[in-house]
């Protein structure tokens, strides 16, 4: 526990020159060229590169249908770090070339199964992602290599958006007519972007290893078995932790998706005026990302971070509801807020669960975290047809709540203990309640 509070709570821990995120005491028996050398920082540096573009070819391809929208209308722990990531990679991979199959051949459900398979592969490659991160950087540069990670995803998305038009231009100028065959082979050139991934993975796997020797790590051998029943054990702050992530991407992500009518109807923007504002929140999380990331590593303190970027999301949700200010400026504060909070609140799962839970904790955070995006978009979809935007806001701003209630009882958890605890768990509950009814009410 003192750890954790301290991890969570205190400033950040003291930088070594020589130490490796998680790495033995044990070093290399040999001078080895700093390039080479697992516990110089060089080598961590191209190993936070291969990381980095781990995922850019899923994120690249995942948007890949949202590019194309003119032309087309949980992770096994038991496989080891190295081998997971491998086989993630080979599913996404795999599923991108099925899913360009069946444009090819016009065949509807094997783009379906395409994407079934790709999504498998990719959701747990970003578990296999994090566990990554956490292994060679836990306790010096983790919240920057989160906010990179995060940085390198969106360019991914982006660079598919503006280039994934112009390539099916290109495409459908050589072959001489618009079809099936246009469609296909424009998917698979993007798919070259998983290939690239997939390659990546195969050289981290490499290093990983490699460096388990060198450093003489016992990576994955302390004599206890990863399961699903890891859950149970799960810590109140790990809890909270899912609570936040839930509360909080429920706000960001189904907003964006509704975000473009929004800005039509609300402030008669142009389609293209409400395509850019749209798009801000990523496009300043590309920069600003490694800079919160590098910011949050040197003044520690994550749970404060978090709870800054929950009240500035909150704030940026009330001014589009109930002002007509210029939106610009809500939505550079939830651009801002967004690139905070993934900095600090991914890094904060390894401060509270053991090494050999870590893989189980991210694919389970993960899973909760796009299983509540499924039903808040659902939810959202209704409140918006029936009540109109001012009430979509509300019901955003009201989700953003519950992620600041969570954040100030992660804060205490860390600090109170015994009646003064239950005491607040208790006005915890009230509140989660009483918020539910009036949401209830909002839909009724």
């Amino acid at each position: 526990m003192a750890e954790e509070e301290r991890a969570l709570l205190g400033p950040a821990a003291g930088d070594d020159d020589g130490g490796g995120g998680g790495g033995g005491s044990l070093g290399p028996p040999r001078a080895l060229p700093a390039v080479c050398d697992p516990r110089r920082l060089p080598h961590r540096l191209l190993v936070l590169t291969l990381m980095c573009f781990l995922g850019f070819g899923s994120c690249f391809c995942y948007d890949n249908p949202a590019a194309l929208q003119t032309q087309v209308q949980r992770v096994s722990s038991c496989l080891g770090r190295e081998l997971g990531t491998v086989i993630f990679s080979i599913f996404v991979c795999v599923g991108q070339v099925i899913f360009a199959l069946g444009a090819l051949l016009n065949t509807f459900w094997l783009m379906d199964m395409g994407r079934f398979v790709f999504g498998i592969g990719g959701e747990s490659l970003a578990v296999a992602q994090n566990t990554y991160a956490v292994s060679w950087f836990k306790g010096k540069e983790l919240n920057l290599v989160f906010g990179l990670q995060l940085s390198m995803a969106r360019i991914g998305s982006t660079v598919n958006m503006n280039i994934m038009g112009w390539i099916y231009s290109r495409v459908r100028d050589l072959l001489g007519y618009t079809g099936p065959s246009t469609l296909g082979l424009t998917l698979m050139i993007g798919g070259l972007t998983c290939l690239f991934s997939l390659a990546c993975a195969l050289i981290l796997a490499y290093l990983d290893k490699r460096a388990e020797k060198l450093l003489c790590k016992e990576q994955g051998k302390t004599g206890e078995v990863i399961k699903l029943t890891d859950v149970k054990d799960f810590s109140l702050s790990l809890w909270l932790i899912f609570v936040i992530c839930v509360c909080y991407y429920a706000a960001v992500f189904p907003f964006i998706g509704l975000g473009k009518v929004f800005f039509i109807e609300k402030f008669k923007f142009s389609s293209q005026e409400a395509s850019a504002i749209n798009s801000i929140v990523y496009i300043i999380s590309v920069p600003m990302s490694p800079v919160f990331g590098l910011l949050v590593d040197k003044l520690g303190k994550n749970i404060i971070w978090v709870l800054c970027a929950v009240v500035t999301t909150l704030a940026s949700h009330v001014m589009l509801a109930f002002t007509f200010w210029n939106p610009w400026i809500p939505m550079c504060l939830l651009g801002v807020a967004y690139s905070l909070l993934a900095c600090a609140l991914w890094p904060m799962v390894a401060f509270v669960v053991p090494e050999h839970q870590l893989g189980t904790a991210y694919g389970f955070m993960q899973s909760i975290q796009n299983l509540g995006l499924a039903i808040i978009a659902i939810a959202a979809g209704m409140i918006l047809d029936t009540r109109g935007y001012l009430f979509l806001e509300v019901f955003f701003s009201a989700c953003v709540c519950l992620s600041l209630i969570a954040v100030v009882m992660l804060y205490f958890v860390n600090h109170l203990t015994g009646k003064c605890f239950q005491l607040l768990l208790v006005f915890f509950i009230l509140i989660l309640e009483v918020t539910e009814l009036n949401c209830l009410q909002v839909v009724l």
